[in-house]
């Protein structure tokens, strides 16, 4: 089944031409997330992977993370974790700088949302540069979780963004 959902998740993807700028390709999932049986899909193939993973607790980054984190997490029966952009949270948080092509930025998480030694998975919709995704792999770290594996739906491998996350292992599903 994981292999028809990939090609029907890839044929879901819209390409949207200069945004948020002139010259990017920008990879939408809205197509993807307002198909009930292409979301449900998107899910599953996230799950398949989790299942066979010793998780405590799914992580996902703001804010299309949090889409595919907190319904993973749903299903395995485990905690979610949300991590933020600066500001954004509302209790005592521990935070990690990134760069990106225009300037600098910071993620943010509750100080106890994870416990040491807690196993976890790292879930996004994209992997790109890997500033965003290294931030947060930084904050779980920190509070002293076992990073198993970042996971994200769609990869743009020509931006190297896995080697920021090394030696975090790194699986997507669609290839771009």
């Amino acid at each position: 089944m994981v292999a028809d959902s990939i090609d029907r998740l890839r044929a879901g993807i819209r390409d949207v031409p200069n945004f948020p700028k002139h010259g990017i390709v920008f990879k939408d999932i809205t197509p993807i997330l307002v198909d009930a049986q292409l979301f449900r899909e998107s899910i599953e193939v996230f799950l398949e992977r989790c299942r066979t993973l010793p998780i405590d607790k799914v992580v996902g980054i703001d804010a299309r993370g949090f889409l595919f984190g907190s319904a993973v997490a749903y299903a395995l029966g485990v905690g979610f974790v949300p991590i933020r952009k600066k500001g954004k949270l509302p209790f005592k948080t521990a935070s990690a700088a990134y760069s990106l092509e225009y300037g600098d930025a910071e993620m943010e998480m509750h100080v106890d949302s994870i416990e040491p030694g807690e196993k976890i998975v790292l879930i996004d919709d994209l992997l790109a540069t890997g500033g965003t995704s290294a931030a947060a792999a930084a904050l779980i770290q920190k509070a002293g979780g076992d990073l198993l594996e970042a996971q994200f739906l769609i990869e743009l491998e020509f931006l190297h963004g896995r080697e920021k996350l090394d030696p975090t292992p790194v699986v997507t599903f669609l290839k771009f």
